[in-house]
């Protein structure tokens, strides 16, 4: 099966390999790149004491060019959404780690469950507001650091053409809204993607789900869990 994968090129280095695993062809067209700000996520651990928060791998990939700077922060519990992204966090050496398995506002109950508050945030833009909200709405105190940025990548009509040209992708992998809605505001993806409605949408979400246009909900099939290994087992 040829598979479509819509993540940033880093992320999408493991989803390659398990996707190579499984027999399938891959295809990459990365719709967003990082840009990290060291400097805003080392200031914000320096004035905090409290638990961390991330709801993305790439804030704590922001956080592995802090080197010597991070190590009096490793011993704060760190909480993230998906068990990949802690798992990333143990081997920066986070020793208190805890994942939720669903959403921002799941993160958001776990970090209450644990007694929590003062917690520090730190994210990226554009975000849902899922977590933050969720905070909010349990009277959770935290603050925000944004040390990263997601730089939309719009791609040619070449490199669009080249992965549609024959009978195109046979599924598509979605793993947050924003790529979703990136992916259709291109007019050559959507003009593709409807004019090749064999192809199957597979979404890590509900949310995810929602971005995809009405032409082509009856191709969408969504994760029956919101982390990779369920999204995979759909194809």
């Amino acid at each position: 099966m040829r598979v479509l994968v819509t993540r940033p090129a880093h992320s999408a280095t493991r989803t390659a390999q398990r996707l190579r695993d499984l027999g399938h062809e891959l295809l990459l067209l990365p719709l967003r790149q990082p840009l990290h700000d060291s400097d805003a996520a080392a200031d914000a651990l320096a004035i905090t004491s409290g638990a961390i928060a991330v709801t993305s791998a790439e804030a704590i990939r922001v956080l592995s060019a802090l080197g010597e700077q991070l190590h009096p922060h490793l011993a704060r519990p760190l909480f993230a959404v998906g068990e990949t992204t802690a798992e990333e966090a143990r081997s920066l050496g986070f020793r208190s780690v805890a994942s939720s398995q669903g959403n921002g506002r799941d993160l958001a109950d776990l970090v209450a469950a644990r007694g929590m508050d003062g917690l520090l945030y730190l994210a990226g833009w554009p975000r849902a507001e899922t977590f933050e909200s969720g905070l909010r709405e349990l009277g959770i105190r935290f603050s925000v650091a944004e040390c990263y940025r997601m730089q939309l990548i719009v791609p040619g009509p070449a490199e669009v053409g080249a992965i549609f040209s024959r009978s195109g992708p046979d599924a598509i992998l979605f793993y947050s809204r924003q790529t979703a809605e990136d992916f259709f505001r291109v007019p050559e993806l959507r003009s593709a993607a409807l004019e090749h409605r064999g192809i199957r949408l597979l979404c890590l979400s509900e949310a995810v789900a929602q971005a995809i246009p009405k032409a082509l909900k009856k191709t969408v099939t969504i994760s029956p869990m919101t982390d990779e290994k369920s999204l995979l087992s759909l194809l």
